[in-house]
C-alpha cells in the first residue's frame, strides 16, 4: 500500500472515529455561584452530641451508613419485614424493569455502530413464449431467456449497510442512552430507599400505637378502681353523685380513645403489608409496644452527600445525557455517509449456484445532507440546550433539597432530644400532682374534679412523651434517607460501560 493510500486510510479512520460534535461534559457545580460545599453540618455539630440521645463521636470507618441500615434498631421482626421489600414489593419490581428497558435500549442504541446484514434467498419458476424475453435475479444480476421452456431461477443474496458515524451522533446517542441506564438505575436503588424507609417509619408508628394502648389500657384500669372508690364513697355518704359521674365519664371516654387507636393501627398494619408485597387480608403484626431509643446515625461529610445520594446520582446522569444528546442533534447539521452493498449467488441450476460464476458483487456510498429545511434543525438545537439547563437546574435542585433534608432532620434530632428530657420531667410532675390530688380527695379536703383533672394532664403528657420518642425514631430513619441509606455513586460506574 502506498504512502499516500496508508494516509488516506489513517485519516479516514481518525475523522470517523474522532468527531464528536457533543460539549465536553462535566458534573455541573452544586451551587450556580460557585460555593463550595460546606464543610460541617449545621443543625448538630459534635459539640452538640453529649446532649443528644445516643450520639457519640464516629470512630475511624464508623462514619458510613450500611447497606442494611435497619439492623442498626436493633429489631428483629423489623429486619424481616424490610428483607421482604427486595423480594416482593411491585413498585419495586417496576423500577427494576424500567432500569432493564432502560439497559437494552443501551444495545440497541450501541447496535447503530455496526453494519446492518440482511439476506432473502429466493426460487422462482417461470415460463415464458417463445420470442418472449424474461429477466429476472436481483438487483445485481439477471439472466435473460428466450425460450419456450420454464426455467428456475435460485439465489442467495446478501445486502449490508453501514452508516459511518462521521460526527458523532450514533456515538452520542449511545452515550446518552448509557446515562438514561445509569440514572434508571440510581433510580431503582432511590425506589428502594424511599420503600425501606416508608416500611421502617410506618412500623415504628404502628409500635407507637401499640405503645399508646398500653398506657390507655393501663388508665382504663386505673380509671376503674377510681370508679369503684368513688361509688364505695358513694354509698357511704362521702362522695356526691357528680363525683361518681365525673369519674364514669372519665372511663368511659379513656375506653373510647383506647378503642379508637385500632383504627389507625389496622392502617398502618395493611400499608405495611402491601409495602412487602402481601395482602392485607393475610397479614398481621403482633402488638409489642415502641422501643424508646433510636440510634445514633453515622453523619460523614456534608461533601459525601453528593456522592452517597441516588436521587443526586440520578439527576446528575440526566444532565450527562442532555449534554451527548446535544451532540446527537448538532450532527444533523452535517451530511451522513452511508456505505452499502451486496453479494451474493444467482442460477439457474441448484448445484452450479454457489460456484464461482453464479456469484455476484456490488457496493457504492451515498451522501445525504439536508440543504434547507425552514429552521428545523437550529430550533431542535435550541430545544437541547434548554434541556440541558433544565436538567442541570434539577440537578441543582435535587442538591438543595438533600442538603435541607439533612439539616431538617439533625434539628428534629437535637431538638427532640432536649424536648424528651422537658417532657418526661412534666410526666413525673404531673404524677406527682396526681398523687397529692387522690390524697386531697380521700381527706376530703377537694373535689372529685381536681383528680380528675391530674388524671388527665398525666394521661396528655405520658401521650405527649410516647409520640416525642415515636418522632425520633421517625427523625432517625428520616436522617438515613436523607445521607442515601449507604448507597454509593461508584456503584453506577460498572454499568452499561
Amino acid at each position: 500500500m502506498s504512502t499516500l493510500r496508508r494516509t488516506s486510510v489513517a485519516a479516514v479512520v481518525a475523522l470517523v472515529a474522532g468527531c464528536n460534535l457533543a460539549p465536553k461534559y462535566a458534573r455541573p457545580s452544586a451551587d450556580p455561584s460557585g460555593a463550595s460545599t460546606p464543610a460541617g453540618w449545621r443543625e448538630l455539630t459534635p459539640a452538640d452530641f453529649p446532649s443528644t440521645d445516643g450520639w457519640k463521636m464516629a470512630q475511624p470507618r464508623d462514619d458510613l451508613i450500611r447497606g442494611s441500615w435497619w439492623e442498626a434498631f436493633d429489631d428483629p421482626l423489623l429486619n424481616e419485614l424490610e428483607q421482604q421489600v427486595d423480594v416482593s414489593n411491585q413498585s419495586l419490581a417496576l423500577a427494576a424493569a424500567n432500569y432493564r428497558v432502560a439497559r437494552a435500549l443501551v444495545g440497541e442504541a450501541r447496535a447503530q455502530l455496526f453494519p446492518t446484514v440482511t439476506t432473502s434467498p429466493s426460487v422462482t419458476r417461470s415460463k415464458f413464449g417463445s420470442g418472449t424475453t424474461s429477466t429476472s435475479g436481483t438487483t445485481s444480476t439477471s439472466v435473460t431467456r428466450s425460450s419456450s421452456s420454464a426455467t428456475t431461477q435460485f439465489q442467495l443474496p446478501f445486502d449490508a449497510t453501514w452508516e459511518a458515524d462521521l460526527w458523532g451522533r450514533i456515538r452520542n446517542s449511545v452515550n446518552a442512552s448509557r446515562d438514561e441506564a445509569q440514572a434508571s438505575a440510581a433510580d431503582l436503588e432511590n425506589t428502594r430507599l424511599l420503600i425501606h424507609s416508608e416500611v421502617a417509619v410506618d412500623y415504628f408508628e404502628l409500635r407507637a400505637q401499640d405503645a399508646q394502648k398500653e398506657i390507655l389500657d393501663s388508665n382504663v384500669v386505673a380509671f376503674r378502681k377510681a370508679l369503684d372508690l368513688t361509688q364505695v364513697r358513694h354509698e357511704g355518704g362521702i362522695a356526691s353523685d357528680e363525683d361518681v359521674a365525673q369519674a364514669e365519664t372519665q372511663l368511659e371516654t379513656t375506653i373510647a380513645q383506647d378503642t379508637d387507636l385500632g383504627i389507625l393501627r389496622a392502617q398502618l398494619e395493611h400499608a405495611i403489608a402491601a409495602l412487602i408485597g402481601k395482602p392485607a387480608s393475610s397479614f398481621s403484626i403482633p402488638l409489642a409496644p415502641l422501643r424508646p431509643n433510636p440510634p445514633a446515625v453515622p453523619l460523614g461529610l456534608p461533601s459525601q452527600l453528593l456522592e452517597r445520594r441516588p436521587d443526586i446520582a440520578a439527576a446528575e446522569r440526566r444532565v450527562a445525557e442532555a449534554n451527548a444528546q446535544i451532540g446527537v442533534v448538532k450532527a444533523a447539521f452535517f451530511p451522513t455517509l452511508t456505505l452499502s452493498g451486496s453479494a451474493g449467488f444467482a442460477s439457474t441450476a441448484l448445484g452450479s449456484l454457489l460456484s464461482a460464476p453464479s456469484s455476484f458483487w456490488q457496493f457504492g456510498a451515498s451522501l445525504a445532507g439536508t440543504l434547507f429545511d425552514g429552521g428545523k434543525r437550529q430550533a431542535a438545537l435550541e430545544q437541547a440546550m434548554a434541556s440541558y439547563d433544565g436538567t442541570v437546574a434539577s440537578y441543582r435542585q435535587t442538591v438543595l433539597t438533600a442538603f435541607q433534608e439533612v439539616e431538617d432532620e439533625l434539628a428534629s434530632l437535637r431538638i427532640l432530644s432536649q424536648e424528651r428530657g422537658q417532657q418526661d420531667a412534666a410526666v413525673a410532675s404531673a404524677q406527682t400532682a396526681l398523687s397529692r390530688a387522690e390524697d386531697r380527695y380521700k381527706f376530703g379536703v377537694d373535689s372529685y374534679l381536681n383528680v380528675i383533672t391530674a388524671q388527665s394532664t398525666l394521661l396528655s403528657s405520658r401521650r405527649t412523651a410516647l409520640n416525642i420518642r415515636l418522632q425520633q425514631m421517625t427523625a432517625s430513619v428520616l436522617l438515613i434517607k436523607a445521607l442515601g441509606g449507604g448507597w454509593e455513586e461508584s456503584r453506577l460506574a460498572s454499568l452499561n460501560r
